[in-house]
């Protein structure tokens, strides 16, 4: 069976900025489990992994337009302190989750000046090539159930 729109995945990964700086690997972990054609994965693996098969090793590079963005400045902002309210400690490397007008959004504190806390709201991965080294383990047809919540349920995915 093939890994194309409604299948199941399951992959060992690992993946590293093009400088070879490792970013994540499932080594050691059960394989990534995905529901293909569901945005489970960044496009630019998904779409190197089309057609291929238990047993197939694929190495890819993937731009950042078809992983995790490119950076966006206007998403670097200034805000008042006193916009985190109920934290005792505001630092640099500080993640929060955020409302904007998409919907939640994850924040990272990059620095704090006085009562002006700097954040950015790019991906930590936006601009950045990463190369995937992959290994497909297992391809099978997707459940119902999968199909119709856009995700995998069991071994490797959500559990409802």
């Amino acid at each position: 069976m093939q890994i194309e729109k409604d299948k199941v995945a399951l992959i060992d990964y690992t993946v590293k900025t093009t400088e070879g700086q490792l970013v994540d690997t499932s080594e050691g972990n059960e394989p990534l489990a995905f529901l293909c054609g569901f945005n489970n994965i960044i496009p630019g693996l998904e779409s190197a992994l089309m057609g291929k098969q238990a047993g197939d090793q694929v190495s890819v590079e993937v731009q950042p337009e078809d992983a995790y963005g490119q950076r966006r400045d206007e998403m670097v902002k200034e805000v008042p302190l006193t916009a985190f309210q109920g934290v005792e400690k505001i630092e640099a490397g500080m993640q929060f989750q955020a409302e904007s007008p998409n919907g939640p959004q994850l924040i990272m504190v990059t620095q704090v000046d006085g009562d002006m806390v700097t954040v950015d709201g790019n991906h930590p991965l936006a601009g950045i090539a990463l190369s995937f080294d992959v290994t497909v383990k297992e391809v099978r047809a997707a459940s119902a159930e999968e199909l119709a919540h856009g995700h995998i349920h069991g071994v490797g995915g959500h559990h409802h």
